[in-house]
């Protein structure tokens, strides 16, 4: 069982817990205001096992923490748990994009780079990770409903930190033959440019689910 600390509390944040928390992690959702009436209804989906704290304390007592914060604004909240974050594996599930008037994304915040590699430069005391961005969010805990194997790629430095990351997917649904291992977290560049077919999809047929996947 791993210690599992996520950051942000919205739709991806609440999936990502309930799985977890579901394969036997302790999972903690860390939210800007600790509210539980308001949260563990939503978020935990009345999961009871999901501690509910704030995101410097779920940052700091977790083996591994996830963000699943908005990534136009992820960096700067981030950057600010770097004491909280040293030496741990941190997940990063978010794209930075600027939003459009419709509310999809739009622009890439970091072109030529990534919000990925812009968090490994902010905290060179923890080790990052991307994955899971290149999809809908029901998919990242259920690939398994898509007509076709999707794929989910991981991006990051570490061998060791890639290998817990991978086993987290595991536990996910992702089978192995569906993880793609792109090697360091400058690739990360790749799969969030990724998301700028997203908004295309979505306003052809909405919030169906779909990943952006390889095909051999």
């Amino acid at each position: 069982m791993t210690s599992i600390g996520i950051l942000g509390a919205g739709r991806v944040g609440g999936n990502l817990a309930r799985k977890l928390s579901a394969a036997g992690h302790h999972v903690t959702l860390g939210v800007r205001s600790v509210d539980p009436a308001a949260t563990a209804g939503t978020a935990a989906g009345g999961d009871t096992r999901i501690a509910l704290a704030d995101q410097r304390t779920a940052a700091r007592d977790a083996d591994i923490v996830i963000n699943a914060t908005p990534g136009d604004s992820a960096l700067d909240r981030i950057e600010d748990l770097r004491t909280e974050l040293a030496g741990k594996i941190l997940v990063d599930v978010s794209n930075a994009t600027r939003e459009t008037g419709d509310g999809l994304p739009g622009e890439l915040c970091y072109p030529g780079s990534s919000l990925a590699e812009k968090l490994q430069a902010a905290l060179p005391d923890t080790r990052v990770v991307k994955t899971l961005n290149t999809m809908l969010f029901m998919v990242m805990t259920a690939p398994g409903i898509l007509a076709t194997p999707p794929t989910v790629y991981v991006s990051g430095d570490d061998a060791e930190a890639k290998k817990a990351v991978i086993g987290l997917l595991g536990d996910l649904g992702w089978q192995s033959g569906w993880i793609e291992n792109l090697g360091g977290i400058t690739t990360a560049r790749a799969t969030e440019a990724m998301i700028l077919v997203v908004p295309h999809v979505l306003r052809r047929d909405g919030f169906k689910p779909f990943a952006v996947s390889l095909a051999r």
